[in-house]
Formats: structure tokens, C-alpha cells, sequence
């Protein structure tokens, strides 16, 4: 698989300039941010504290004097911390501002020094005129424009609020004169209104001291209305426009399968910012300065970094501070890598179909409240929106609207906001309706891909029984089939972890605050029921995460996403612009200049298929796939059924006389083209023959064959059996017919698949290729064959026995677990048939064997693979030395059917295994491989000592059994070529075997291994059930230990057992171990398809 990185176009001319790197100019509009927002403060402590300005007379009296005049004002206070804000985002219209203004002071000064007022002009010039060259020559760190309208609407909005202000100002100024002259008083309300413009020295005059205070405040409202209105034009901006939403459309269509937020990105009161290519798309909103995106980007994630990119470059173009709104783990990692933090915002809950269900303890109060409301008689009703009529619609939506608890509908990243469009038709609406069809309560549901649905609005009547939402997720689960439905995403949980993990016994104190405070705030916000609600279904959890540029925005960004979601409000705005209607301006949509849906293999309708869907594939394959078209269109079935049957095999075609009229079909794995003949090769499972096209024998079907097949194509041919001038055994054709079309290419014919995972992720392609992949997959169906056709001529009877256990034992290895939950149990996949054989030897059965799949979940190696193939027989009135001679006659049989010889193959090496094999017991192999004795009284201390001088690990736990079985398997079965039985074990790592009938030590087991590997074990089976019971329940000890492997207590195999077992022998031969001793391959090698890792 390619991947394409796109290329980055160039900058536009209108977007941001950047700023300079370091040095003294980049900290320029901080400097003046700070400086302008202590002007603020001080002017605020002024106008609030009156002994304040006599204290700090001498502070004001310079500040006049020097830089900028200081009133105690709330107007002017507002304007400064304004444009303290303003100049701290680097914007350009702040930069003027300020300019302007000192340019202005700049020019008083001149014209007071030329009025040869030194004193009151020199400092204040000097000041002001190293501050204006400074802004000047730092102008490039003002490069934040802002957003095209919203300026001249705000401005609109505080001349008229200053307008209203001052004749307030002045009708109360009339109603409160005080000594202001009446000539003087229009012109003092509108001074103090606009932040003291004219000194109060000025007039003759004052009114009372409240009014300075009142017309301050009427001023500063009326600022605080043209920022609210600056903020709210930025949010009317937010809406998609042109063909943006069908291009979200077709994104979400073809990329949309992973997000289940994704479809929100429709949503109509947010902006889009498309990446260059247009592949991927970052929806938005800007609140109260923030850039809130929300979740993750649309698209092909190979394009999500641009659309970042593109997104963030808005942002600083406006000096926007970026966040990003419930934001998936893969997309927070994006966003991170982008130079955003992440912190996790909650988890969304998500059900699984297939996996949902009632019964069971944990869902005891879900089941009960869907009971409850099941008795009331209520009916549910699923169906997609756009079988509604209109008028069902519009009677949905009034219900909807009417039982809305909140004054506006909440939510941004994770709610659509629109209800009854004709472009959500695929959306699912679940209505919960009483006996006489009332509707009691409605979910509605977005679509998530093709098989999931994501939760949008709830709504209930509040005379609905208790439980009617768990009944309604309840019926879609049930309904969920019939709508192809497999994921449902719930309602989001904000601190899930906070809730669940601050509950527990043993929470620390910091843990259970923060959860005390999320309480708190649920008394408004619902965070606690929110959580209640999802986790008493049982979900599965999906971390959200809130992403961020910089530390110092968190808490604007809080409040960003608190007005966007809907739990903060402005009143002003709503009263301005009425109640969060949207108005949208003329600004072209952001996809000029991007690629057509259709340069970009997305459909611009509404079908998910792309105008050519073999576009991104590689040229071999479109030509095929352009061959099967044409096909297709004259007339010609490809894949047909009811072909004429074939006469003979290849094999037998190559065996026959020459003249013979055959028929024969298979693939085609090579062709030769040499003008007025044809030759191609076909293969079939029994081997390859050429075939011949002539002229004089094919006619048209020489010019057909040559433009319909491709090489990997199935065909059928007709024709006479012969020979080629170069002896080369052929069919020349008269007639042929396709089969199969193969779509894409076959590997190379010499060389077939080299990469051996390659092998293993497409052994169809190995077996095509190669025939050594054939022969084993052969070899292996006949020794397979052999080992059950040699039991039953024997007289064993075949048997199958549970694939799911409640117990797991028969062996000491680490099971699979899995629950089934019609009875709420958990389960085991079993790791040997070995327990269920013996109860039906109990019941009877004198000569039993299963050849079936077994599983354990240990490691993957060249011969270890979780799930294989195992024979266990038993055979009653028997013992271990029956059962050896047995296992050798059924290896060497198994040899002989696929060999034709009892050999074995290792490296390119026969070995004879016929006859006898040899027989040694563990001690005394161990002993042989040691050059010291060992027998079974040795001491735990002594074998410590043998292990150390050779090298074999153990734990100092280990019981004596333990540790000659580590020097076993180190020392003698790692070192072992031909088959060989090694024979008395252990009794206590031999749970299952009887003691020996002569050494109470030992058990009554061997093990069969050759090439380093066991093959195979045998016992005299252990019939005792008190005995039996003793080393089980030892077993079980230490599985309640902690240990992965041992076997648990089965008390159905001891209850069976003390109903007496005659004394019978039992062995178990590994099947894929069989096949890799035979052929000398790994298991990955002579396994059809061993597990491989997830791609």
C-alpha cells in the first residue's frame, strides 16, 4: 500500500504573517497589553474607591502629564482592558488604534511646544513619540486581521449604544443638574459617557458625584454590547455555505466509518476549513475568541494533517486560540502531533449489538425497568426519518420542542441541532407510543458509517413511565437487524473515570473532591445522570479528549465550549439578534479552488459509489477489471455455473494415449504467444499440461482466448490429447470456454511467494504458485487419513466431545476464555478432550478416540500454535506399553501413506523409521546426558546443584518432579533426533497417570519425542478416585494460587469416576506435530492457515 503526501501549496497573501521568532519586538504587544490592562485596573479602583484618587493623585497627575490621560471612569476603564485584550492578540485594528492615538497626542504636543508650552508638552512628546516609533517598527507583530463585517457591525452597535447612553446621561443630568450650567450639560453626559473625553476643569460646574459613577457604567454597557456583538457576528459567520456540506456528505460516505461523531460535522451553524487537496476537513466554531473545532477531522486521515494545518493557520490568522471539542484517541493523537495538548474530556458509550443482552445479574435494573414499562403495554416503533409523512414530522417536531427542558437546544460536537430535514432521511427515529398509539417519548439517531448509529436527541413526555428510554434502546438493539445496524453510539459521560473510579472504597481524598464538585455541578448540568444512564447498559467505553494550543487559554476555552454546548448563555446577544437564528453573510464557501468530488473518486449525489471505483487500484488490475466489463457487456458470463464437466484430470491427461478427445479445466499459469500459435500451461490439483491454439484447430477462439485471458484465469478446453513437436504432452484445443476471471495478478511463476508471511496471510496464492505447498498440504491430508482409518480398523470407535467447557483440564496449560451469554457463565475453549473421553470409558466404551481441534492460549513459535489439532484414544484392559506399540504402528502408517515408505524428511534428509524405536526412562536419560546418576530418590538440593553445573534454569519453589522435568525437557528432549520413548515420570507433574505399578515415585507415562519435539504422551490412566480426587483438588490449590496452567477441580469427571473405570491406557499424539516431524517444516509451514498477527 502507497502513500501519497501531499504537497503544500503556496501561502496566500491575505493570511497571516508571521511573527518575528525572538527578540525584543515580539514581546511588543504583550508590553503594551500589559501596560493598557494596569490603565484599566487603575481607572476601575478610581471610579469604585473615591479615597483612591486623592491617594493616588501624584500617580494620575504623571500619567496625564506623560503618556495618557487616567479618569475614573467605567467607560474608559472598559475601553482600555478592550484594547488591552486587543493588543495581547495581536490585532492589526488594535495596532492602529493606538497608533492613531498617540499620533494624535503626538500632534498636541507639537502644537503645544510651538505654543512654548515646555513643561506641560516636551515629556509627554518624547514619551509618546518613542512609543509611536516603537509601534511603527514593530508593526509585523500586529498581523491578526479580523473577520471581514464584523468590525463595521460592531462599531455600528456602539455608536448607537453610545447614542442611547448619552441622552439617558443627559435626561438625568437635566432631572439632577447640580451647578452645571444647562448650556453645558449635553456636552458633559457625553463626555463622561465616552470615558471622560473633555476634563471636567472645563465646564462652570458638577452635578452629583452618583452621576459620574452612572454614566460611566451606561458607557462601559454600552462597549460590552459591541464586543458581545463582535463575538456573536464572528458565531453568525459559522455556517457551511455552497457545496461544503455535500462534500462533508461525501467525505463522511467514504471515510466516515470510524467516527461516530462524524455525521454531526453536518451540523449547519459551523464553519469548514477544507486541506489543499480537499480530502479532509476540519469542521468549527469561534466563541468568544477560541476556534473550536469539533471532534475529529473529516476524511481520509492521510489528509488529516493538512486540514489541521489549514485549520490552525486560520486561527493565528485571527488570533484565534485553537481547541478542539471531543476529539477521538486517533484524532487527539493528531491534533497532537500537530502541537496541540490533549487532556481526556469523558468517554463515549458505545453498544455492541451482537454482544447486547438482558439477561444476566449486571443487567438486572436495565431488564427490570424495560419489564416494567413492557406491562404498561407500551409498543415501540423504529423507522428511518424518511418514511415519515410531513405532517407526522412536524407533529414530532412540536412534541420534540415541547418537551425540551432547557430555552434552546444544546449541544456542538455531538448533536445535529436540526430535526425533519429532508438531507437526513437516513437517520433512525425511535418512538415509544401507549396501547392507543400516544407517543410517550422519541430517540433519534444519526448515521455512523453503514452499520452504526450515534444517539441525537432524547426526548420524553414527563408522564412516561420510569424506564421508557431503557425500553426504547432496547427494542432498537432487538430491531437493529433489520436496519443493519451493529454499533449504537450512546450519550457522552464527561469524567466517567472521575464518577466510577471516585466511588471505590480506597479513592484517595483528592479523587473523591474532584468527584464532590462534579456532583455539585450536576445539580445543573446532569454529569452524574448522564454517566447513570449509559453505564447501566453495560457498554463498552471510548475515551474523548479536549484538545488545546496553550495552557494560559484552558479557561477561555471552557467557556468557549460551555456557550457552544449550550450551558452558557449571553442574554444580550439573544435580545440583539433574537433567539440564535442564524444569518448568513455572501462569503464564498472555502472550496474554491479545490479538486471536483469528482477528480476526487467521490460521488457528488447520494450513492456511495465512486463515478470509477478502480481508479486508486494499480494498471494490471484495472486492465482486468476493464476485461471484465467487456465481457460482461457482450454478452459473457465470467463466473458461469453448469460448465461442461471435465473427462480427465491433467495427471491422467499426461499418463493417456495421445489421440484421445478430453476435456479438461483448471488455471492458467502461463502463455506463449507465437503469432499463429498459442501454447499455454494449465494446472490443476493433480499437476500441469500445455495446451495448443492453432489456427487450423481453435479458429475464432484463437483471437478470443488471446484478448479475454489473463494469466491466473480458470478455464475448460476441449481438444485431442498429443504430443508437441518437442514431445511436450498437449491438448490441442478446439473449443474453451472462462470460468473464473482472476482480477489481479498471480506471483512470479519461478519464484512464486518468497516472503514467507506472505505465505502464511494468502496461502491460496502459495498453493496456486507452489507446488512444495501443494505436496505438504497432500501429506498432511494423508497422514491425517491414516492415523483415523488406522484406529478404526482396530476397532475404535470416533467420538466428539464439547469445544466449550465450564472446567478447564486435561492438561496443564492456559486456557481461552469466553462467556455465553444465554446463562451468564464464563467458558473455556478446551485445552483436551482427555476428561469427557474417560466418562464415556466409565460408560463402557472399550476403544474410544477424538481427532479434533484443541486450543491453548501460550506462546506462537516454529511449533507452538494456539489452536491445533490433537488424537486422543483410550483402550480399556490396556496400559502404557500397549498404547507405545500402538502410537509407533499408527506414526510409521502415517509415514507410509504419505511417502509411500515409514520415512521422515529433515532437511533434505530421509530417515528410516521403521521397526522397533528406542525405549529410555527419564532418570536415566538424564543421567546418559549428565555422565552422573540420577535416580527418583534424588534430593530437590542435589538436582539444584545438577542444574546449576549444566546450565538449566529453575525456581527455587519448584518441587522435585519440577525440576527433573526442566532437566528433561533442556537436556534430553531439546537433544533427541529419532524417535525415542522416554518412559516413568514423575508422579506429581503426571496428575492424570497411575503410580507405577513398581516405583510409587514414578507414573506410568512416556513421552514420544524426535527432532527436538514431542510428538506424543501415553499413560496407564489413573482409575483411582480417591487418589484421583486428591492430586486434582492439589491442582485446583494451585490454579486458586494463581497459577495460569494447572487444572481445575472437575467434579462431573470424579463423580463419573467413582463409578468405576476399568484399568485402561490412553494416548494423545500431537497431529500438526506428526505432519512437522514427517516433513521436517514448521507448524506455520504445514498448516493451512496458522494464526497470524492483525495487519
Amino acid at each position: 500500500m502507497s502513500a501519497t503526501v501531499e504537497a503544500r501549496g503556496p501561502r496566500d497573501a491575505t493570511g497571516p504573517v508571521p511573527p518575528s521568532r525572538v527578540g525584543f519586538l515580539s514581546k511588543v504587544p504583550e508590553g503594551f497589553a500589559a501596560f493598557f490592562g494596569a490603565l484599566s485596573l487603575l481607572c476601575v479602583l478610581l471610579a469604585f474607591f473615591a479615597p483612591l484618587r486623592r491617594l493616588l493623585r501624584p500617580v494620575v497627575s504623571f500619567l496625564d502629564l506623560l503618556i495618557v490621560p487616567v479618569s475614573a471612569n467605567l467607560a474608559y476603564a472598559v475601553f482600555l482592558s478592550l484594547l488591552a485584550a486587543a493588543t495581547a492578540a495581536r490585532k492589526k485594528v488594535a495596532w492602529w488604534l493606538v497608533v492613531v492615538y498617540l499620533g494624535v497626542l503626538v500632534f498636541f504636543d507639537i502644537v503645544g511646544l510651538a505654543m512654548g508650552l515646555y513643561a506641560e508638552s516636551l515629556p509627554s512628546f518624547v514619551a509618546c513619540g518613542l512609543l509611536l516609533v516603537l509601534l511603527i517598527v514593530a508593526r509585523r507583530e500586529f498581523y491578526a486581521d479580523s473577520r471581514r463585517g464584523a468590525v463595521w457591525r460592531a462599531g455600528t452597535v456602539l455608536l448607537v449604544g453610545l447614542a442611547v447612553a448619552i441622552l439617558i446621561g443627559w435626561g438625568l443630568v437635566e432631572w439632577f443638574p447640580g451647578t452645571l450650567a444647562s448650556e453645558e450639560r449635553l456636552l458633559w453626559a457625553a463626555s463622561r459617557v465616552c470615558g471622560g473625553l473633555v476634563p471636567s476643569s472645563s465646564f462652570s460646574g458638577r452635578p452629583p458625584r452618583k452621576l459620574f459613577f452612572v454614566l460611566g457604567l451606561l458607557g462601559a454597557l454600552a462597549q460590552l454590547n459591541a464586543v458581545a456583538t463582535l463575538f456573536r457576528s464572528q458565531r453568525l459567520e459559522a455556517a457551511l455555505r455552497g457545496d461544503e456540506e455535500a462534500r462533508i456528505r461525501a467525505l463522511l460516505r467514504a471515510y466516515g466509518a470510524d467516527d461516530s461523531l462524524g455525521y454531526f460535522a453536518t451540523r449547519r451553524d459551523k464553519a469548514v476549513v477544507f486541506s489543499p487537496s480537499g480530502k479532509a476537513a476540519v469542521t468549527y466554531r469561534v466563541e468568544a475568541g477560541v476556534c473550536l473545532a469539533s471532534g475529529d477531522p473529516v476524511g481520509d486521515r492521510e489528509a488529516w494533517p493538512h486540514a489541521i494545518e489549514a485549520w490552525l493557520d486560520l486561527a493565528r490568522r485571527y488570533a484565534w486560540a485553537p481547541a478542539v471539542m471531543g476529539a477521538s484517541e486517533d484524532g487527539a493523537k493528531a491534533f497532537a502531533r500537530a502541537g496541540l495538548g490533549a487532556l481526556e474530556l469523558g468517554d463515549e458509550a458505545i453498544l455492541h449489538v451482537v454482544g447486547f443482552d438482558l439477561d444476566g445479574r449486571d443487567m438486572r435494573v436495565t431488564r427490570q425497568a424495560v419489564h416494567r414499562v413492557r406491562r404498561t403495554g407500551a409498543t415501540c416503533r423504529v423507522r428511518r426519518h424518511s418514511s415519515l409523512t410531513d405532517e407526522e414530522m412536524e407533529e414530532l417536531i412540536d412534541k420534540a420542542d415541547a418537551w425540551r427542558d432547557t430555552e434552546t437546544e444544546r449541544g456542538f460536537s455531538m448533536a445535529l441541532d436540526r430535526l425533519g430535514d429532508p438531507a437526513d432521511g437516513d437517520c433512525l427515529l425511535v418512538e415509544a407510543l401507549t396501547p392507543d398509539g400516544k407517543l410517550l417519548a422519541l430517540l433519534s439517531f444519526v448515521p455512523w458509517g453503514k452499520d452504526g448509529i450515534s444517539l441525537d436527541l432524547m426526548r420524553r413526555d414527563r408522564s412516561a413511565p420510569n424506564g421508557v428510554m431503557e425500553f426504547m434502546v432496547a427494542e432498537v438493539c432487538a430491531a437493529a437487524g433489520t436496519f443493519g445496524v451493529r454499533r449504537i453510539s450512546l450519550n457522552f459521560a464527561v469524567f466517567r473515570s472521575v464518577f466510577e473510579e471516585g466511588a471505590r472504597i480506597g479513592a484517595g481524598p483528592v479523587l473523591r473532591l474532584w468527584r464532590g464538585l462534579l456532583l455539585f455541578f450536576s445539580r445543573w448540568w446532569q454529569l452524574e445522570a448522564l454517566y447513570r444512564s449509559n453505564a447501566k447498559f453495560q457498554p463498552e467505553w471510548y475515551p474523548r479528549f479536549i484538545c488545546y494550543g496553550d495552557t494560559g487559554s484552558l479557561a477561555r476555552i471552557g467557556l468557549a465550549s460551555g456557550i457552544a454546548e449550550g450551558f452558557v448563555s449571553v442574554p444580550s446577544l439573544r435580545k440583539l439578534w433574537g433567539k440564535g437564528h442564524l444569518r448568513t453573510g455572501p462569503q464564498p464557501a472555502s472550496t474554491v479552488g479545490l479538486p471536483s468530488l469528482s477528480a476526487l473518486g467521490l460521488d457528488e449525489g447520494e450513492e456511495t459509489a465512486a463515478t470509477d471505483p478502480t481508479a486508486a487500484l494499480p494498471e494490471q488490475i484495472r486492465l482486468r477489471h476493464r476485461t471484465l466489463d467487456r465481457l460482461r457487456a457482450g454478452g459473457i458470463d465470467p463466473y458461469p455455473v453448469g460448465v461442461p464437466s471435465r473427462t480427465h484430470t491433467l495427471a491422467e491427461v499426461r499418463a493417456g494415449p495421445a489421440g484421445q478427445h478430453v476435456t479438461v479445466a483448471g488455471r492458467v499459469v502461463l502463455v506463449r504467444d507465437f503469432g499463429g500459435i498459442v501454447f499455454a500451461v494449465l494446472r490443476d490439483w493433480s499437476g500441469d499440461l500445455q495446451l495448443a491454439f492453432t489456427r487450423l484447430e481453435s479458429g475464432p477462439d484463437l483471437k478470443r482466448f488471446r484478448q479475454d485471458v489473463d494469466i491466473g484465469d480458470h478455464i475448460t478446453a476441449e481438444g485431442l490429447a498429443g504430443v508437441s513437436d518437442l514431445g511436450e504432452p498437449t491438448v490441442f484445443v478446439s473449443s474453451w470456454q472462462l470460468t473464473g476471471k482472476c482480477l489481479r495478478p498471480l506471483p512470479d511463476k519461478r519464484r512464486g511467494l518468497a516472503d514467507p508471511e506472505a505465505k502464511v496471510r494468502r496461502r491460496y496464492l502459495d498453493l496456486v504458485s507452489s507446488p512444495d505447498a501443494r505436496e505438504v498440504l497432500r501429506a498432511r491430508s494423508a497422514a491425517v487419513q491414516a492415523l483415523r482409518q488406522g484406529l478404526l480398523d482396530r476397532g475404535y470407535l470416533e467420538v466428539e466431545t464439547p469445544m466449550l467447557q465450564q472446567i478447564h483440564g486435561g492438561a496443564n496449560a492456559r486456557p481461552f476464555t469466553t462467556h455465553i451469554n444465554a446463562y451468564d457463565l464464563n467458558m473455556y475453549l478446551r485445552i483436551a478432550p482427555e476428561l469427557y473421553l474417560k466418562r464415556l470409558c466409565v460408560g463402557g466404551l472399550e476403544k474410544v478416540f477424538e481427532l479434533g481441534r484443541t486450543f491453548r492460549n501460550e506462546g506462537v513459535s516454529y511449533k507452538h500454535n494456539p489452536e491445533f489439532t490433537m488424537l486422543e484414544a483410550y483402550q480399556a484392559f490396556a496400559d502404557y506399553d500397549v498404547m507405545l506399540d500402538l502410537t509407533r504402528e499408527l506414526i510409521q502408517g502415517a509415514a507410509t501413506a504419505a511417502f509411500g515408505a515409514p520415512v521422515a524428511r529433515k532437511d533434505g534428509t530421509e530417515y528410516d523409521i521403521s521397526g522397533p524405536w528406542p525405549v529410555k526412562t527419564v532418570h536415566g536419560a538424564i543421567s546418559e546426558a549428565l555422565g552422573e546418576e540420577v535416580d527418583p530418590g534424588a534430593s530437590v538440593p542435589d538436582l539444584h546443584r545438577l542444574c546449576d553445573g549444566a546450565g538449566v534454569p529453575y525456581r527455587p519453589d519448584d518441587g522435585q518432579g519440577d525440576v527433573v522435568l526442566e532437566m528433561y525437557e533442556r537436556l534430553v528432549e531439546e537433544k533427541t533426533l529419532l524417535p525415542t520413548f522416554y518412559k516413568d515420570f514423575p508422579t506429581d507433574v503426571s496428575p492424570l497417570a497411575r503410580q507405577h505399578r513398581t516405583d510409587p515415585r514414578l507414573a506410568e507415562r512416556w513421552d514420544l519425542v524426535a527432532f527436538g519435539t514431542e510428538l506424543g504422551t501415553a499413560y496407564s490412566e489413573l482409575t483411582d478416585p480417591v487418589e484421583q480426587r486428591r492430586r486434582l483438588t492439589a491442582q485446583s490449590l494451585r490454579a486458586a494460587g494463581g497459577d495460569p496452567e494447572a487444572m481445575e477441580l472437575d467434579e462431573d469427571f470424579l463423580d463419573a469416576l467413582e463409578y468405576a473405570m476399568p484399568p485402561t491406557g490412553g494416548l494423545g499424539i500431537g497431529v500438526d506435530r506428526l505432519v512437522m516431524f514427517l516433513t521436517g517444516l514448521t507448524i506455520r509451514e504445514t498448516l493451512p492457515f496458522p494464526l497470524v498477527r492483525r495487519r
